[in-house]
């Protein structure tokens, strides 16, 4: 029941075997305003022509670039929303607001400010500048792929939705995410710990970095270190989530029996330690019908664990190839480690001089640190030491 036995693999190495293992959960529709967060699983087609009209784009006169030393008849007002009921001929024009369709025979719209009235007359002041028209179609034609499949909904992407006329969002299931703290030391945030125990902070943490990510958290509790314990709340919650989340119990301890019971209860496991600080206890496998993570107890490895391996895979379950936001900045003081065989990841903030700083960080248990960081950077496995000055790549966090 008890231990792992696999060998330590690298990062790129798991990552690869969690991510072949990804399998889409589903599709629904759902509408725009529960839309934002969501992955497209389809492309999406403009119905119509965008603008779908020549469009003014200024306040001022439509009028033929033939005319403009000339005084010009006003024929019309053509506010936006409402069609031309004239066309424009020589030594006219048709005052016009901006989102208004241009008339026939009018090729640019004089900006008010460059015109004045004299004699009833409009007189063009300034004749330079653009024609100052949108034309039909020149962001999209109908027909062309507005979105494609595989898109996460942000705003943008919403209001590119409702524009094409897809009020009805073909997305795909939400992952549901089962959250398991194990460890007889812990109590619940409310309660007082007593001699020997310590707060479940874990669980909580995991729970809001889903909900961040667009995922659905479901909370467990806590599970004592018993192999009996621990296989009685997989059992019980089975069927309900599509991913279990265990923190606690992966390691090499003696009362570490997490990868035990995920084996007995028919989860393959295809990695039980990679080659990354913090987080080198990490689990992952693959059950019939569901997945599952034992994460290290420390929170800041149940934290990077889970930007680094979780995050990427329930976006996969989505359908989606997802990336952190990263930047590049030059590190302030000088990074050294003694020890190399794992990639380490470093807590950091970005100054306003445009360097990487280094956070006071004590180790796994201090997840403190982290709420003074912008991101982390990674020292890759075989490297000791980076210098003062060298451009690094920062994984953001915020």
């Amino acid at each position: 029941m008890k231990g792992n036995n696999m060998e330590m693999i690298s990062f790129e190495t798991a990552f690869q075997l969690m991510m072949k293992s990804a399998e889409l959960l589903g599709k629904e529709s759902v509408s725009l305003n529960e839309a934002p967060g969501r992955v497209l699983l389809e492309d999406i087609r403009s119905d119509i022509d965008m603008p779908p009209f020549n469009k003014s784009a200024m306040d001022g006169y439509a009028c033929r670039s033939a005319d403009l030393d000339s005084a010009l008849e006003v024929i019309e007002t053509i506010p936006a929303g409402k069609a031309p009921e004239k066309d424009v001929g020589e030594g006219e024009c048709s005052e016009i607001m901006t989102g208004a369709v241009v008339p026939r025979g009018a090729d640019r719209v004089v900006m008010v400010e460059h015109t004045e009235v004299a004699g009833g007359r409009v007189v063009i002041k300034i004749k330079g500048g653009g024609k100052n028209i949108c034309y039909r179609a020149e962001d999209v034609a109908k027909g062309d792929i507005v979105l494609k499949k595989g898109t996460v909904i942000g705003a943008p992407e919403i209001a590119v939705l409702a524009a094409v006329g897809c009020s009805e969002v073909p997305v795909s299931k939400i992952p549901v995410l089962g959250i398991i703290a194990t460890g007889s030391e812990l109590v619940e945030p409310s309660g007082e710990p007593g001699r020997a125990k310590i707060r479940n902070s874990n669980s909580y943490q995991l729970a809001a970095q889903s909900r961040k990510a667009g995922f659905e958290p479901r909370y467990f509790g806590i599970t004592e270190d018993t192999p009996e314990a621990i296989g009685d709340i997989i059992d019980r919650y089975r069927g309900s989530v599509d991913l279990f989340l265990l923190s606690g119990g992966v390691s090499m301890g003696e009362f570490d029996f997490v990868p035990g019971v995920l084996k007995d209860r028919g989860f393959k496991l295809l990695f039980e330690k990679v080659a990354v600080k913090p987080g080198k206890p990490t689990v992952f496998g693959k059950g019939p019908d569901d997945f599952v993570f034992g994460l290290p107890g420390n929170p800041v490895s149940t934290f990077v664990i889970f930007e680094l391996f979780v995050k990427p895979f329930c976006f996969a379950l989505e359908g989606a190839e997802w990336e952190p936001r990263r930047v590049y900045a030059r590190l302030k003081d000088e990074i050294k480690r003694g020890k190399t065989g794992r990639t380490s990841h470093i807590p950091v903030k970005l100054t306003g001089r445009g360097e990487v700083e280094i956070v006071e960080y004590h180790g796994s248990a201090h997840i403190h640190a982290y709420t003074e960081a912008d991101g982390f950077i990674a020292v890759p496995a075989g490297t000791g030491k980076i210098e003062a000055g060298e451009t690094i790549e920062v994984t953001l966090i915020n």
